[in-house]
């Protein structure tokens, strides 16, 4: 049904993108700009683009979990013969939820991701009991598909880790140094029998170190006892935007002093706008950006735009010199697409403005994003004891820094002036 509804939401979008297209297409043959009502409709239509990409979004995390959920309890030893007896002798997952909430059972579990699993791979959390308390005593109702929802969350605020950043998760936090090339070597035209000229590649090292981020999140036992809504879902996205959303800002953002490297600052200067235009790109700027980036680089998987939603209004006016839009919408629920390429926001991309870095292009990734043991999520009935609360603790470690400075990845600056 989902996978239905998927389609259908996508059609729907492409629909009203056709009519945003033809909206544009009149004031163009007209030779003028949109008029009141019609800049109103534009506006209205992008947030409906916006809003359809979003619940697309959510549908298409939905149905991975419920296939992850399939896949998980198909791989379960059959405990007992009789179907009866094996329903009778499964735990309520609503009751040992409240009962892992309540501290009455998998008391001190911490989850983590696998560290020998590649990022947004894990399919379940890895328990590391710091009780004797065995797994089968509730936890294990509770660890399904929880590490991925922290992590889809966390994922869904951060547009580096969704654009195709490599991900390096580690054991533990010692510094570790990536090698990365400052520059190539070359060649030349070479008469027989003369030398020939050496040119070396350079190259340096990216070290990358374990920043923690954290998040502090206290329920009342009351709220935990009489809850009839989905609290662990609810823990799992306010725990993983808050870790997402601080350590997303220093991936794009970072200075690389005491904090991450983010990909921004870093990001070779590929085009430079015009003047008078307060930063302002035209098509032919993110044409001219698209091939600043080389083929090899513009041509991996992992090549993709990098920008802010309120930017996407503009790129969706955008027609390169034959008169199509460089701006096209994802069909079927994929990414939507900048010149064949897809597009990814992030709101810590800086907006368009004078001497702003507002578009990112290029081999997301080879931009390093180093974490380790994934995410750790503990819960203490003693903190706030004197207050009745639940505390709930979500920390990651991690760093992150762009290793190839020779162009892989570029971006468009608007002019100073």
């Amino acid at each position: 049904m989902s996978k239905e509804l998927i389609a259908r939401l996508s059609e729907q979008r492409a629909n009203i993108y056709e009519g945003v297209k033809a909206t544009l297409d009149r004031a163009e043959a007209e030779k003028r700009d949109l008029s009141v009502e019609e800049q109103a409709e534009f506006e209205a239509r992008n947030v409906d683009l916006d809003s359809l990409g979003a619940r697309i979004k959510t549908l298409q995390e939905f149905e991975q979990r419920s296939a992850d959920l399939v896949a998980s309890i198909a791989a379960r030893p059959q405990v007992a013969d009789d179907p009866r007896e094996q329903r009778a002798s499964e735990p309520d997952p609503a009751v040992e939820l409240r009962k892992f909430l309540a501290g009455e059972s998998g008391k001190g579990i911490e989850f983590r991701a696998p560290a020998d699993r590649p990022f947004g791979t894990q399919r379940a959390a890895e328990l590391r009991d710091l009780s004797k308390l065995t797994a089968g005593a509730g936890a294990n109702t509770v660890k399904i598909g929880f590490y991925e929802r922290l992590m889809a969350h966390l994922i869904e605020v951060s547009g580096m880790l969704r654009a195709g950043a490599t991900v390096l998760n580690t054991t533990s936090g010692e510094q570790i140094q990536i090698p990365k090339t400052t520059a190539h070597s070359s060649a030349a035209l070479t008469a027989e029998g003369a030398a020939i000229a050496e040119s070396d590649p350079t190259f340096g090292q990216v070290a990358l170190d374990a920043f923690k981020y954290a998040n502090l999140i206290q329920i009342s036992r009351e709220l935990v006892a009489d809850t009839s809504v989905d609290l662990l879902g609810y823990v799992a996205m306010q725990a993983g935007r808050a870790v997402g959303n601080a350590f997303g800002t220093h991936l794009v953002l970072g200075t690389g002093a005491a904090q991450p490297q983010g990909i921004a600052p870093v990001a070779t200067v590929g085009v430079t706008g015009g003047a008078g235009v307060a930063g302002a790109f035209t098509a032919d700027n993110l044409i001219d950006l698209f091939y600043s980036v080389i083929e090899p680089y513009r041509m991996s998987s992992s090549c993709g735009w990098l920008l802010r939603d309120a930017t996407m209004a503009s790129v969706r006016k955008l027609k390169d010199g034959n008169g199509a839009y460089i701006w096209a919408v994802g069909a079927g629920g994929a990414p939507d697409e900048i010149l064949g390429k897809p597009v990814r926001t992030d709101p810590n991309v800086a907006a368009v403005a004078l001497g702003s870095r507002s578009v990112l292009f290029g081999d997301m990734s080879q931009y390093y994003v180093r974490l380790v043991n994934g995410i750790r999520f503990e819960r203490s009935d003693d903190f706030a004891f004197s207050s009745d609360l639940v505390t709930f603790r979500t920390i990651i470690r991690g760093d992150g820094d762009l290793v190839d400075l020779t162009g892989a990845v570029k971006c468009y600056v608007g002019n100073a002036a």
